[in-house]
């Protein structure tokens, strides 16, 4: 039968030359309005209108993800300027754009998507054989459909989703040109996956750590299939999809991540081993349920982040919370010309980081492991939430450390009756991993702070209230942090990762397990403060943070109000540092003050006149608060 075709795409196409953007800011909403006002897709008019904008703003994974970064990047000129806001989570994105996990049910999809391909390989050759005949021609002078030859020496590493240029300038093996041979070397590596997998799940199975190279060579010798081919299924797979004008892509997501695996196992096998790849019996959280999983983990950040830095003259990482900053160079594998931590510029002390580290009783609190079942530290952390919320107005916001010690210790609250008491003076509200069960607490949540009732959100670092989500003004007047938010040590592949990081980068373990606890405290305690207007309390309630070693690894603009009678505080002397400091921010604003922190419109413009022409390759380092009024 005929290929349904989309109206909206045969008309841009039909536009040609005409397709241009007027000029102004667009959003994808506006994009989506004027695309149906034109009859353009608005798909293919914004990777069109890319390339003559002056600003553009999109998710990290655009230029990291090379899947990605090949079809949205590849036209951005050397010249332009590449700001990574919010980054001080660069490091972990760089490492899951190159990470693939897949499990039973992931293989499954695969060979059913396999099915399908082979179904319409042959449907094709019986009516349309010339499409196949076409894409054949093409694959033998290499990718050039995907225009991986035609690329120059800058283009080449985000041209694929392989990085190494070596690749980019071969053809695709004979092996695998032809769509049946392709889709049969395809099985034949899902069957070796489903085969790992069962043996991990079996009884004699158990974690299994491997690196690249050994997985390669037993799957080599357990299949015949051939390295060099590997390299090219991501690339392979997108081109048959393309030629047989498949619709529904989401259908092949599974298979993709199979490629994907595939192309970047072969492709990093040689040298030292920059992946691991980590079998494991179970690879859910959920009691009485079995997982088995496989996970290529790459280990070194620096590896997506690398061809930004080659091709790109500047690049700018900055953040409020990229604490301590010497240890970005290490991880990404770059040298800074310009590395500054700021402090924040206000016209008043808004914000006030209080350190408590004993209950009332005077009981020492913390969520380390050997004390976070300890009654007294849940009575204490208990009483502790009710008598801030008795004496803060408005939203008051809660991280614990995660998703089950935040479940276990709200279930012994309630078992104690802190619960009741607490909802005495607000209503309270929890995050949970459903995306839609938060997003309707955190809109309750927002009402019951505007209607006056005032509300309390219990959630969890890392988790998505963490990272995203701005309590400014009266929808969050304090942050309290429950203890450290240490990663899960046991995790092999956190494991596997530390290793590497120890014996290539010479960062010691704990160094890096403190930095991205205290990085991931200083988020969550940061969504309090959002303008220079606002002003909050960050409670910092564990008594590790007393420690030096701990406390300044906090950012520079938090630990210039953390002052000396700030820290080791008990709940009794923190409440009444509540009270002084919300006694004075209840103090009318003063207009002439709040003006000395602004910049005026005509200093801007003096600043831009003057700002020096960029050296070559600048990339630069910064921490601020980046707190707008």
């Amino acid at each position: 039968g005929s290929i349904e075709s989309c109206e909206f795409y045969d008309t841009f196409q039909a536009a040609g030359e005409a397709t241009n953007l007027p000029s102004g800011i667009y959003d994808l909403e506006e994009l989506k309005v004027w695309g149906r006002k034109q009859g353009w897709c608005p798909y293919y008019l914004t990777r069109q209108a890319i390339n003559h904008a002056n600003i553009l703003v999109f998710n990290y994974q655009y230029m990291l993800d090379p899947k990605v970064a090949k079809m949205v990047s590849k036209e951005l000129e050397a010249e332009s300027i590449i700001v990574f806001d919010e980054a001080h989570n660069i490091d972990s994105v760089c490492i899951e754009a190159l990470s693939v996990t897949i499990n039973e049910r992931a293989l499954e999809q695969a060979t059913r998507s396999l099915g399908r391909l082979s179904s319409e390989v042959s449907r094709v050759k019986a009516t349309d054989n010339q499409r196949l005949q076409a894409e054949y021609s093409n694959l033998v002078s290499g990718l050039i459909e995907q225009g991986l030859l035609e690329q120059n020496a800058n283009d080449a590493a985000l041209a694929g989703n392989v990085l190494a240029p070596d690749i980019l300038n071969e053809s695709v093996p004979g092996n695998i040109r032809r769509a049946e041979h392709f889709i049969a070397f395809m099985k034949k590596l899902v069957e070796h996956l489903k085969a790992r997998l069962r043996t991990v799940a079996g009884p004699n199975g158990g974690v299994q750590s491997e690196t690249p190279l050994a997985f390669l060579h037993r799957m080599m010798n357990g299949t015949s299939l051939e390295a060099k081919p590997l390299k090219f299924a991501y690339s392979r797979l997108n081109s048959l999809l393309r030629t047989l004008q498949v619709s529904n892509l989401d259908d092949f997501n599974s298979l993709s991540d199979v490629a994907d695996f595939a192309t970047l196992l072969a492709t990093y096998s040689e040298g030292v081993p920059k992946f691991a790849i980590i079998l494991e019996p179970n690879g859910t959280t959920i009691p009485g349920v079995t997982d088995p999983v496989i996970q290529l983990a790459c280990l070194d950040a620096s590896l997506a982040i690398a061809p930004i830095f080659k091709r790109f003259g500047s690049v700018v990482i900055t953040s409020g919370t990229l604490s301590p900053i010497d240890l970005y160079p290490k991880l990404l594998q770059f040298e800074p010309r310009v590395s500054e931590s700021l402090n924040m510029t206000t016209f008043r002390p808004c914000i006030r980081p209080l350190v408590i580290t004993r209950g009332s009783d005077q009981m020492a609190i913390s969520t380390k492991f050997d004390d976070r079942g300890d009654m007294g530290v849940v009575r204490n952390y208990g009483a502790m939430l009710v008598e801030l919320c008795a004496c803060i107005p408005d939203g008051v916001v809660a991280f614990f450390t995660s998703y089950s010690y935040m479940e276990s210790i709200i279930s012994e609250w309630d078992a104690m009756g802190i619960l009741r008491q607490l909802t005495k003076h607000k209503l309270v509200f929890i995050e949970t991993k459903d995306v839609v069960e938060t997003t309707l607490a955190l809109d309750n949540y927002r009402r019951a702070c505007d209607s006056g009732r005032g509300a309390v959100f219990l959630s969890v670092a890392r988790g998505k209230v963490s990272e995203g989500i701005n309590f400014d003004r009266h929808y969050g007047r304090a942050v309290i942090m429950f203890g450290i938010p240490f990663q899960y040590t046991l995790s092999h592949v956190l494991r596997a990762r530390l290793e590497y990081l120890q014996t290539h980068f010479q960062i010691r373990e704990q160094d890096f397990l403190n930095f991205d606890a205290l990085r991931q405290a200083s988020q969550c305690v940061g969504r309090v403060i959002r303008s220079k207007t606002d002003y909050g309390l960050m409670i910092l309630a564990d008594s590790r943070y007393n420690r030096a070693d701990k406390r300044n690894k906090l950012p520079k603009w938090i630990l210039q109000f953390l002052h000396e009678g700030y820290l080791n505080l008990s709940t009794d002397t923190a409440i009444l540092h509540v009270r002084q400091f919300l006694r004075i921010m209840g103090q009318p604003i003063e207009q002439e003050a709040l003006q000395t922190v602004l910049l005026p419109l005509e200093e801007i413009e003096r600043l831009a006149g003057a700002a020096p022409a960029s050296s070559e390759n600048p990339n630069m380092l910064t921490e601020s608060n980046t707190a707008l009024s």
